[in-house]
């Protein structure tokens, strides 16, 4: 089912991209594509303790219901924000796919075993992506290897329109970055977790594996809450590339603010 998701999202934000008169009703049915997706996958979530996903679950519903509003009202912006989701859309998928996706993987793996073998760290490979050490293994997957921030990145900086210089810069700004501070977090993921470093709070951090607790708070928490920081500074200095995104972003607030605050009054 989240398969058949993805390739719907993926089919409608390639429709959006058209000059033809539905694309508006294609920009929503991805939004709502990408929204079922993300409830589809809360069972996995809820069992690897992430609650990052599940609560932007939740927070998808308002926000399709305002961008399917305002697409269809001709709001530029919201169609600029669409646009972002669909070059996103578009840069990523094809990675989903076992041959591109598996390279990726691979290279990713062969530069994280590159810096562990410089750190001095002695470990084993169990298979050609998983990595082995204290009886611990990680398996390294497509979501290890940074593609879903930078496309989301990338499609944020294609949103409004740009000249040669904004394109160039802002995909070195985004790319070689993210994907530098990608491997040195799955090098410090798997250090945390095979030296099993955070064996705090597992009533919150347990799944019922053993050392999980460590994996987590490497990886869930800390590193969730880095990336995040991380997109913060890349957005902020892509704005400074691309001023016109600032203005959209601003725009954006105003826009989805005051639909809330429109909605919450007519149910009082």
């Amino acid at each position: 089912m989240e398969e058949f998701f993805i390739f719907a999202a993926l089919a409608s934000f390639v429709a959006f991209l058209l000059p033809w008169r539905h694309r508006t009703l294609a920009g929503i049915a991805g939004w709502a594509c990408m929204a079922l997706y993300l409830f589809a996958e809360l069972p996995y979530y809820f069992s690897v303790n992430n609650f990052f996903y599940p609560t932007l679950a939740l927070l998808s519903v308002p926000f399709v219901w305002v961008t399917a509003k305002r697409l269809r009202a001709g709001d530029r912006n919201v169609l600029y924000l669409t646009r972002a989701a669909a070059v996103a859309s578009l840069i990523y998928i094809p990675f989903g796919y076992t041959v591109l996706g598996d390279w990726l993987i691979g290279v990713v793996v062969g530069q994280i075993g590159w810096w562990l073998a410089a750190l001095g760290v002695n470990y084993a490979m169990v298979d050609w992506n998983m990595f082995a050490r204290n009886g611990f293994r990680i398996e390294i997957i497509l979501a290890c290897t940074g593609i879903q921030s930078m496309a989301i990145m990338l499609g944020v900086a294609a949103a409004v329109p740009t000249d040669l210089r904004q394109k160039v810069l802002a995909f070195l700004l985004i790319v070689p970055v993210i994907y530098v501070l990608n491997i040195f977090r799955n090098v410090y993921v798997i250090l945390a977790y095979t030296g099993q470093w955070y064996q705090f709070l597992p009533e919150i951090a347990s799944n019922g594996e053993y050392g999980y607790e460590s994996f987590f708070w490497a990886h869930n928490v800390l590193c969730e809450l880095g990336a995040l920081v991380a997109l913060v500074v890349i957005a902020y200095l892509l704005f400074l590339v691309i001023p016109d995104l600032g203005k959209m972003v601003d725009a954006l607030y105003q826009t989805y603010r005051d639909e809330f605050r429109r909605a919450i009054a007519k149910g009082r």
